[in-house]
């Protein structure tokens, strides 16, 4: 009996059984902490303006928010040089920007130059804000099918670096607010419409942080962060150039559609 149980259980090829409560493996969820960090500290720059506007500060408030749009274009390129991109990232980089390139530039300008200005002056700081919130909610939308060369409209980092920087340049030349409070409604009118319109701005997202440079380049770049913030005029007029670049690219556009069509 015992030598033909032992062939039986040899000539059994099923497979074992499987316990009735077997363990289950659940995978881990976490965050890349190297890019939030930069989120982070982009999402604190924006918190900071709001809390400085508050209190009077406005040259401390506009230098935040160019610190938060530094930090801002660093976490995405960051996390690619790293491996760390996630769709937690991308989300929470969105809502960082809505903070920091949206609601903060709005109430800058606002506390600044626009207060004594009735509707007119609370309605232009809200068409800035609801223009960041529709220029990120397109832009998340339309991630995967436009061209990765272009935005589709003026991202809302060069439009806060316009309002802010605006704030920034009269504030070095001790200019007050009320006095120029028609120009400061219309460049935020400006940066706000712009950030919901079709023209295209270059993304500079060719550009290849990995290749290697001389080194005095690395110099040469420690040189213009300290003019950007020794001189505030000039990061102003270049970010007022780059905002009026995409509709003379879109003119450029219509213009040539206009020769060729019969």
């Amino acid at each position: 009996m015992s030598l033909s149980h032992d062939s039986e259980n040899r000539n059994d090829t099923r497979p074992p059984a499987t316990p009735l409560y077997a363990p289950v493996h659940r995978r881990r969820r976490g965050i890349y902490i190297l890019p939030s960090l930069f989120t982070t500290g982009a999402l604190f720059g924006g918190f900071f303006a709001i809390v400085q506007a508050m209190q009077g500060n406005f040259h401390n408030a506009a230098i935040a928010i160019f610190a938060a749009m530094i930090l801002d274009g660093l976490d995405g390129r960051v996390a690619r040089l790293v491996h760390a991109q996630s769709d937690f990232g991308a989300e929470y980089d969105s809502l960082a920007e809505m903070v920091s390139f949206g609601v903060a530039p709005a109430l800058v300008i606002y506390e600044w130059a626009l207060t004594d200005m009735g509707r007119f002056g609370w309605a232009a700081a809200f068409i800035y804000c609801a223009g960041a919130a529709l220029r990120l909610a397109r832009f998340n939308t339309n991630i995967s099918v436009i061209d990765k060369r272009y935005f589709q409209g003026l991202a809302s980092p060069a439009a806060a670096a316009l309002v802010a920087g605006f704030v920034w340049v009269m504030m070095d030349f001790n200019i007050e607010g009320q006095r120029v409070r028609w120009i400061a409604a219309a460049i935020t009118l400006f940066a706000g419409v712009s950030m919901v319109t079709n023209c295209l701005y270059t993304s500079f997202k060719g550009v290849n942080l990995k290749r290697r440079v001389p080194f005095l380049m690395i110099a040469i770049l420690a040189l213009m962060i300290v003019l950007v913030f020794s001189f505030p005029a000039i990061p102003f007029a270049l970010f007022c150039i780059y905002a009026l670049s995409g509709y003379g690219v879109s003119l450029a556009h219509w213009l040539r559609r206009r020769k060729t069509s019969p």
